[in-house]
């Protein structure tokens, strides 16, 4: 048996909106043997938001300070505000436990190409209609925005092939499971 210590995983989740990919990585944070990456934004947080828990909330001078200083591992822009991954963050916590990214495509294939060691996995529904009948489900957007949000996922679902593992979220528990025990093997490979 080896004494060399295990090396911690750069984990990247991404998947279309109302696919549940948050109540996911919730469920695998719960277990304790996960780090969430926590990213900076420039907008003003909401109701509810705690600075160095949901987001770190920066200006836009200090966001591009730190893009010039390639301080971030992926970032971009959104409705006029600006999102990324600290770099120095994830640094840190790749120290001491497997770190959970949840980033949209884009971003994750920024973070690939930087680290080529990172596991892209990406969560998908069982097909368009079910995630259609989610998002109605949830009450929480107008009839246009969810089918802003379905092209949007036909866009994501479009990148799939690019990433290293896709789980099919048919049934919560089964796919919380799926994810965690992917991980584990990949931990155990990774010795």
């Amino acid at each position: 048996m080896s004494n060399k210590p295990m090396k911690n995983l750069l984990i990247i989740i991404s998947g279309p909106s109302g696919v549940g990919k948050g109540t996911i990585v919730n469920r695998l944070l719960s277990t304790g043997d996960y780090a969430l990456s926590i990213s900076c934004t420039t907008r003003g947080a909401r109701k509810g938001e705690v600075e160095g828990k949901s987001y770190f909330f920066i200006s836009d001078e200090e966001f591009l300070k730190t893009v010039e200083e390639n301080g971030f591992l992926e970032y971009s822009k959104h409705f006029e505000h600006y999102y990324g991954t600290p770099r120095k963050f994830v640094e840190k916590q790749l120290k001491t436990h497997d770190v959970i990214l949840e980033i949209e495509p884009n971003g994750a294939l920024q973070v690939k190409k930087s680290h080529p060691e990172a596991i892209l996995i990406m969560i998908v529904p069982p097909d368009v209609d079910a995630l259609r009948s989610r998002l109605i489900g949830r009450g929480t957007e107008s009839r246009d925005e969810i089918e802003r949000r379905i092209s949007r996922m036909e866009y994501e679902l479009s990148k799939k092939d690019l990433y290293d593992y896709v789980l099919v979220n048919d049934n919560l528990d089964s796919c919380v499971e799926g994810l965690h025990n992917l991980i584990k093997d990949l931990k155990g490979a990774n010795i």
